[in-house]
């Protein structure tokens, strides 16, 4: 059974939509996440701070608004009359539900039930397209069987469990339909995988129902050497491991969420990228297997703050890093690049959510100076630290401003620390060193 993910942009219109029906209406059985409409999450989003902001009428208006969209793409999408019907009935429902959220008390709960609508809509009306076209389908909804533990996890035994029972119970179905992004916590709660984490429900699915492959459907044809919204004249990568596309994903890549790959990984069960508008194109196959060495792409990692944390004392003071990671780890703030010398330890954070407490406990046996406006800008590529013309790649960084460089931490990943300004010039030179001067094997 095949798994097939298609994004926001993918079923963002009625033409889309239609697009991805001739897509997966293919002879193999398989499972379609869907996410919300292109547009409809950052909608949801914004009503619920207008409920929190008590603006109760402008957040009534919005929802109004987004409701004449979905009554209009109704209209072009369903045809059939008792279909559309029931399609417009659900629809009434949903934002009927909708207005009666602007007049409760708003929490972290509300918001995530008003965001997950948006999967819900989607998946509702693809649903009902399908049967429209004869297609034997089942629909699955998420919040009946994904959920996260108290690490915020998914819970791997409840999800196949309660994905193998719904799909017994529509056994009948060529293709089942379900829900991306959304899911439950471990109390029942509406929660969610955060932004781009249908991808994530994807593979979740496919290790749960051990899929012969998950297939990640976007706007562009799979990874690609380098940023293309940036880069010029950029190419697909047409196979990357596993490793290698998890270290692109974490250091900005924005076509796969960070954590995709985990879940597929360990059953070696092939991860593919491909583009929704040009569907025989090949995309980016996801693999235990390497193929080349060398530099393969590179990505870059706004929103990065650098702290260096400095103690003249640090080279005699046993248990100094551990006492620095440990406030890290109490305000569950990860670490994303980190360099040391005899008296200061460098690193980089993306998460400023607690930098104030942060800050305030290590000034207690240290001196802190923090830098924002900050980019990583990743190079990634099997064994690139030991591939002979990689030290060579170092000649292009006369010319750039280099704050940090992680080298050695990962034999796939060499990582530079640059200020936000110097990061466009950055790719570009990189780009031309590393790919358009043919100086590394790719």
């Amino acid at each position: 059974m095949l798994v097939y993910k298609f994004g926001g942009t993918s079923v963002g219109s009625v033409v889309n939509m239609n697009h991805v029906k001739d897509i997966i209406n293919t002879k193999e059985k398989k499972v379609v996440v869907l996410s919300a409409m292109s547009g409809t999450t950052n909608a949801l989003v914004e009503i619920s701070e207008l409920i929190k902001a008590n603006a109760l009428q402008t957040a009534t208006t919005k929802i109004k608004v987004l409701q004449q969209t979905y009554n209009a793409t109704v209209v072009d999408l369903i045809s059939d009359k008792a279909l559309r019907r029931e399609v417009t009935t659900y629809v009434v429902s949903v934002f009927s539900a909708l207005l009666k959220t602007v007049h409760q008390p708003h929490s972290i709960g509300l918001h995530n039930t008003i965001v997950a609508n948006g999967e819900l809509l989607s998946t509702f009306m693809f649903s009902r397209l399908l049967q429209q076209e004869g297609v034997k389908v089942g629909l699955l909804p998420a919040l009946d069987f994904m959920r996260i533990d108290r690490t915020n996890e998914p819970d791997l035994f409840y999800i196949k469990q309660n994905l193998e029972r719904l799909m017994l119970q529509n056994q009948d179905a060529d293709i089942y339909i379900t829900q991306g992004f959304i899911c439950l916590d471990v109390v029942g709660q509406v929660t969610n995988l955060q932004r781009g984490g249908s991808d994530y429900t994807a593979t979740i699915i496919g290790a749960a129902i051990a899929a012969d492959e998950v297939q990640i459907w976007t706007d562009i044809d799979g990874f690609h050497n380098n940023d293309p919204r940036f880069v010029n004249d950029t190419k697909a990568l047409s196979h990357l491991s596993y490793d290698e596309a998890a270290e692109l994903a974490y250091f900005g890549a924005k076509i796969l969420h960070p954590q995709t790959v985990m879940p597929v990984r360990s059953l070696d069960i092939p991860l593919r990228l491909k583009n929704t508008m040009a569907p025989t194109a090949h995309g980016t196959l996801i693999t235990n297997q390497t193929h080349g060495e060398g530099i393969k792409a590179i990505a870059a990692k706004d929103n990065i703050t650098a702290i260096k944390i400095k103690s003249v004392r640090m080279l005699l003071a046993h248990g100094f890093l551990k006492k620095v990671f440990e406030i890290f780890e109490k305000y569950e703030t990860s670490i994303d690049m980190i360099t040391t010398s005899e008296i200061a330890v460098s690193l980089t954070i993306d998460n400023t959510t607690h930098l104030e407490p942060i800050t305030e406990e290590l000034e207690k046996f240290a001196t802190v100076e923090i830098d924002d406006y900050m980019s990583i800008v990743c190079l990634v590529g099997n064994q690139i630290i030991f591939h002979p013309d990689t030290p060579e790649l170092f000649q292009v960084l006369q010319d750039v401003n280099v704050r940090m460089i992680a080298y050695g931490g990962s034999n796939n990943n060499i990582s530079l620390l640059v200020n936000t300004s110097d990061k466009l010039e950055t790719l570009k030179k990189l780009q031309r060193y590393v790919f358009e001067e043919s100086v590394v094997v790719h």
